[in-house]
């Protein structure tokens, strides 16, 4: 049994072994001859004509086009072919057959041509994907200006051949990358100051990764959602972010140090000091030895090395006003750091400098702190972040205490400070407004 073409047009252009380029050629020339330049057919177009989707008549010039190629008026053309005789019909001829195999195989070769011209290069991704991971391994040493820039210019590439494929596997690929590169961009945005920028940036990343069903990403720029938030005076949505991202599977034990490290701090500056060492315990026993593909296998600023662990524990030791054990994390994380001179990681100094100096001006130490300071004062404009400034900033109201009222050095560290905050980066955009100076 067979079954009948569904339009007299796909029977004509089967007898003539039409494909579509054979088509728009002659529709194209027939146009010309009748006064309609430009008027063109395209893939899509021919496909629907010869298949019996169309409802209603194309438009009148492409109908005088078609009725005078095959001199039959347009409703013929677009309605079923003429009844064939019975025994024509139980029993085709060979040459239409061998026609309607024909037209079939040259409309699958077309169409596979078509899904093929619906892909990108897997090199093309493998390229992003080498691209995103080197920027996440180098941003410690990448100024935030620089790390922006880059990191927009993958945004776009993905995003740019994301349109250009339809293969879901590539498809997801891609939309993980434009997460990756949004991710970087916020905390990009972060470091600049721009926080309100920086939330909406993390935001798309958590919408990336939705999408894509990556969880790694969705924990990862929730826990940036978080850092935004106390540091914009609401460290209450700041824990409320970091138990949204630790719901999330198939985070490894870097994800949860990170997100605990995060937690840590929030309670700090809600001043809840029993939530704040229960959270810096649990940060420091994950060591399942889970791994996942963002945090441990891309790295660099997607992980959370040993450094930034103790670095940013001795932020929360300060903000509980335990300041030997914030002298103490301080410590480790500088010697941390200065050890690995090819990788150095200029903020984290930068920061853990500061919490050492903070953490000697609370127990009355000037000379130490000034002695602290000294590794501040080498970070070049362009690195000074928003983090740091923030610290530097709390300094600034430690040194104001009564206790240092008339004290040459208190003085002179505080106008250093109001130097070192005026060549920032931060400063030099304008953004340092939105920088709020929690109190240590």
């Amino acid at each position: 049994m067979t079954t009948d073409p569904a339009t007299l047009l796909r029977v004509l252009v089967a007898q003539r072994q039409w494909r579509y380029r054979d088509f728009a050629t002659v529709f194209g020339r027939a146009a010309e001859r009748l006064g309609f330049r430009g008027l063109t057919v395209s893939e899509a177009q021919f496909r629907r004509w010869t298949s019996g989707r169309v409802k209603t008549l194309p438009g009148p010039e492409a109908c005088r086009v078609l009725e005078d190629l095959f001199g039959l008026e347009a409703a013929a053309l677009f309605g079923p072919p003429p009844e064939f005789p019975a025994a024509a019909t139980e029993a085709p001829t060979p040459f239409d057959i061998e026609s309607e195999i024909a037209m079939t195989a040259r409309d699958a070769a077309d169409e596979a041509g078509s899904a093929a011209a619906q892909s990108v290069s897997d090199t093309t991704i493998d390229q992003l994907r080498d691209d995103l991971a080197a920027l996440a391994r180098a941003y410690s040493a990448t100024s935030p200006f620089e790390a922006f820039r880059r990191a927009r210019q993958l945004r776009a590439g993905a995003e740019h051949h994301r349109g250009l494929t339809q293969v879901p596997a590539q498809q997801q690929e891609l939309l993980i990358l434009c997460g990756q590169s949004c991710s970087l961009l916020s905390t990009a945005a972060f470091d600049l100051g721009v926080l309100d920028e920086s939330a909406r940036l993390a935001r798309a990343a958590v919408l990336y990764g939705e999408t894509a069903r990556f969880d790694p990403l969705r924990a990862y720029a929730t826990g940036s959602l978080a850092v935004c938030a106390y540091f914009a005076d609401r460290p209450g949505d700041a824990v409320r972010h970091v138990r949204t991202a630790l719901a999330f599977g198939g985070l490894g034990d870097t994800a949860r140090r990170r997100l605990l490290s995060i937690e840590a701090r929030a309670h700090g500056h809600l001043g809840d000091r029993k939530r704040a060492v229960g959270a810096l315990a649990a940060s420091l026993q994950q060591d399942t030895g889970a791994r996942d593909l963002l945090h441990d296998d891309v790295g660099g600023e997607f992980g959370f090395p040993e450094e930034r662990l103790v670095m940013s524990n001795g932020t929360t030791a300060l903000l509980v006003g335990d300041t030997e054990g914030a002298e103490k994390s301080a410590r480790r994380a500088l010697e941390i750091v200065v050890a690995r001179p090819a990788a150095r990681a200029v903020t984290v100094q930068g920061k853990a400098a500061a919490d050492l100096a903070s953490a000697r001006v609370l127990r009355g130490d000037l000379d130490g702190a000034a002695e602290s300071l000294e590794t501040v004062w080498e970070i070049p404009g362009e690195w000074r972040s928003a983090g740091l400034l923030q610290r530097v900033v709390g300094l600034r109201v430690a040194l104001t205490a009564p206790a240092f009222r008339g004290a040459r050095l208190a003085t002179e560290l505080g106008e250093r400070i109001e130097d070192f905050r005026s060549r920032s980066a931060p400063r030099t955009l304008g953004t340092d407004r939105g920088l709020l100076a929690l109190e240590s």
